[in-house]
């Protein structure tokens, strides 16, 4: 007996991605669309971010996490979406068939003509950067912590370090302390912040926790709870230097050491991934090396902002219902490449279809430095300048953005090669 349900559209993943490709792809005419969402409730880990500072760029209002959020719950029930909680998807297959369970449904196996991956991302824990010593209660993810925080009302420690200067661990250094703890310090071994500026300023600054640049946590000390940790100044390798230590005590070490795309489906069908991103690899309209399946937001690449998720998914929604609407699906096999040259460590996408794309494209990348009042420089294989774009400040933690034409794209001989060129060196 064949169980297997039918769907235009299933869209995996129902945080901000997941929600505003589906109600893209609505609103651009596919008929049934379905979100698969592993969690409770749609939203994501914008329910656990209580803080305002979204929507700024999309809604041009400052929100809360829930409440950018629940924006697209209600855009969601509007377009008539239908979404599943607590529905975890399992894996799928190169034929579209989504395989997931829950407790509601059972064991669910949906034929797609279009997947939209937008499984979000996770943090990184100390086992990825192997911090020696005890194994202590007390040492938790900055993720975690705002977890217990915000959603259960429960206080993870009253002397707190935060490792790395990530968004999240300085928007918990700020959380702490409003609740109480004393933050002692947050400390990050790049010789720069990898959180936004305004956030260094309003999470930190403000509240007079001192940011520990170049430093790193070496040892962790204690029995059934947290001690103390032992931090060391780094070298420019990012070596701790001996006869650096600093003993700190504290109850609570919390880790914002980075996030990693959740993409172990994707790895498993056979979707081909980009080592930089730990995303896969996407042509101008979010398309992955297999046909008919799409990515974005975190997923993708880790994004900053939560309007610059929504963009991106919005994109995505209009491609899958493009793939699913038109009659005619030709695979187009010729593309040009998009690669980093020097100064930058990665772009999305990394491949353009001339044929297929729009009349602009925006194309997303990080920087290796900090650097002020510098080019990036978009050039072809042959050397030939595609454009310029003038930039007064750039940082590995903001992501960038420039936009190029069709017209510039079909001019490049070969691969496209974006760079930054300092001002010494045009």
């Amino acid at each position: 007996m064949n169980n297997t349900e039918n769907y235009d559209l299933v869209v995996i993943g129902g945080g901000p991605a997941g929600l505003a490709a589906a109600c893209e792809a609505k609103k651009n005419g596919v008929e049934k669309v379905l979100v698969l969402e592993r969690d409770k409730e749609a939203g994501g880990i914008l329910n656990q971010c209580i803080h305002n500072g979204f929507g700024l760029h999309y809604f041009k209002e400052e929100l809360t996490g829930p409440e950018y959020a629940q924006k697209f719950v209600d855009l969601a029930k509007e377009y008539d979406v239908e979404i599943r909680l607590n529905s975890m998807v399992t894996n799928f297959t190169k034929e579209k068939i989504v395989h997931a369970i829950s407790k509601d449904y059972g064991y669910q196996m949906i034929q797609a003509k279009a997947i939209i991956l937008c499984m979000g991302c996770r943090e990184r824990t100390r086992g990825a950067i192997s911090i020696p010593g005890d194994r202590p209660s007390g040492v938790l993810t900055a993720g975690s912590a705002q977890m217990y925080v915000n959603m259960q009302g429960l206080m993870c420690g009253k002397k707190v370090v935060i490792l790395g200067s990530g968004d999240i661990g300085l928007i918990m250094a700020r959380r702490m302390a409003l609740e109480g703890a004393e933050v002692l310090a947050c400390v990050e071994l790049m010789p720069y912040s990898n959180g936004l500026a305004r956030n260094i300023v309003q999470c930190l600054n403000d509240y007079n926790i001192p940011l520990l640049l170049s430093h790193t946590v070496t040892k962790i000390i204690g029995q059934e709870r947290l001690e103390k940790v032992i931090i060391n100044k780094v070298d420019e390798n990012r070596i701790p230097i001996k006869g650096t230590e600093i003993e700190i005590e504290c109850d609570t070490l919390l880790l914002s050491i980075g996030l990693i795309p959740e993409n172990e489906i994707t790895r498993e069908v056979g979707i081909e991934l980009d080592s930089r991103t730990k995303g896969a690899f996407v042509f101008e309209n979010m398309e992955t090396s297999m046909d008919g399946v799409f990515a974005c937001g975190n997923v993708c690449h880790v994004h900053d902002l939560v309007d610059f998720v929504t963009g991106e998914s919005q994109k995505a929604g209009r491609s899958a219902a493009q793939y699913i609407l038109s009659k005619d699906k030709k695979v187009e096999n010729n593309f040009i490449e998009l690669v980093n040259g020097e100064g930058i460590f990665y772009t999305v996408p990394q491949k353009i279809r001339v044929d297929n794309m729009e009349n602009r494209l925006e194309v997303f990348f990080r920087v290796k430095s900090v650097e002020k009042n510098i080019i990036i420089s978009v050039t072809d294989e042959s050397g030939n300048k595609i454009k310029d774009f003038k930039k007064s400040h750039v940082a590995p933690a903001e992501m960038e953005k420039i936009t190029l034409t069709k017209k510039q794209v079909e001019s490049a001989n070969g691969k496209i090669i974006i760079s930054m060129v300092k001002g010494d060196e045009q």
